[in-house]
């Protein structure tokens, strides 16, 4: 599959920026003297969880469906996501005027659900343990004749996600610029991640492109170890629904065994504690998935060695009951407080 796939490059990061730019957040980059203080090094903030759908992944999403002509538009839209990504295909369809349909798990959070169906996206349920997406969206492709947009093997998705990084980057101050040391970011799929590594080998080479896992879907850090992709164990839970790939997608893949320097992982306890973290601190809402790479450095599992660094907030689309749940102080307290 992978040879049928285009490469993406740099420049269509560029490219992806000048379409998106009228219709997504430019989200700004934000500073927490707590947080600096912890890392012992200045953070920037970049906070997905203001985008528009509330995450990055509107980006991918729209610039897909811009790349599209209008006949393949018109023949509707097909899209597997366990929300975040489903969300953000039913927005562009929305905004495009195009028919989606969305293969969402059965036990997706209730809030994604509900926001792709007032997009106006048929939502199509699946069993994640029992039933493949895949199967189930080739299935629908068939039916429909519509097109695919899967959340990593997509070069238009993936050049899109790496506007965030291209954006942070651009709006450094030239010292901060000048010693950034870490970019990091939460990755599922590895579609981000790899879109950001575009951005970061272009416009910073000497920065290290860090990705953040759930401990239970950690397959981007052993897939690293081993150089290929592996997967994670059936029926392993997390409360980072947005993070439950079952294995690094192809693409992106092939594109971080580029560029990732480093992977590391983190529990629930420790996500949960970074969510309070930061509406406590940041004043931020982050869903788990959101919140793993801000977990990992309050966890003491990335070092800044003193340098700056830039840490992306993925999304805040949690569900609200969960929310409760993780408010109570049960988790264990972040590294150095």
């Amino acid at each position: 599959m992978l040879g049928e796939m285009r490469l993406p490059a740099f420049a269509d990061v560029e490219r992806a920026a000048r379409a998106l730019s009228p219709h997504i957040v430019r989200t700004p980059l934000l500073r927490s003297a707590r947080l600096d203080a912890l890392a012992g090094a200045p953070v920037w903030i970049k906070p997905e969880c203001l985008q528009v759908t509330g995450s990055f992944k509107a980006r991918g999403a729209l610039n897909a469906l811009l790349a599209m002509d209008d006949a393949t538009r018109a023949r509707g839209i097909i899209a597997y996501s366990t929300g975040n990504h489903g969300q953000a295909v039913a927005w562009a369809a929305r905004l495009l005027g195009v028919n989606a349909t969305i293969v969402m798990p059965a036990d997706a959070p209730r809030n994604k659900v509900e926001r792709a169906l007032a997009q106006g996206a048929r939502v199509v349920h699946y069993d994640r343990r029992h039933e493949s997406r895949e199967t189930i969206g080739m299935r629908l492709l068939e039916e429909t004749g519509g097109t695919l947009v899967p959340p990593g093997d997509n070069p238009d998705v993936l050049a899109a996600q790496g506007t965030l990084a291209l954006e942070a980057l651009q709006d450094l101050p030239q010292a901060a610029r000048d010693n950034l040391g870490t970019f990091a970011a939460p990755c599922g799929g590895g579609g981000m991640l790899a879109g950001c590594g575009l951005a970061i080998e272009a416009m910073s080479p000497r920065t290290k492109l860090v990705a953040a896992e759930p401990a239970a879907f950690d397959d981007t850090v052993r897939s690293l170890c081993s150089g290929q992709r592996e997967t994670n164990a059936p029926g392993a839970t997390s409360l980072c629904d947005a993070l439950q790939a079952v294995t690094p997608a192809e693409l992106p893949f092939a594109i971080n065994c580029r560029y990732l320097d480093a992977a590391v992982a983190v529990g629930d306890e420790q996500v949960a504690a970074a969510i309070r973290f930061a509406l406590e601190e940041l004043r931020l809402l982050v869903e788990p998935g959101g919140a793993v790479a801000l977990a990992a450095l309050l966890a003491g599992r990335i070092d800044l060695a003193g340098r700056d660094a830039v840490l992306v907030l993925s999304g805040g689309n949690v569900d609200l009951p969960l929310l409760q749940t993780m408010l109570q102080p049960t988790a264990a307290a972040p590294h150095g407080t």
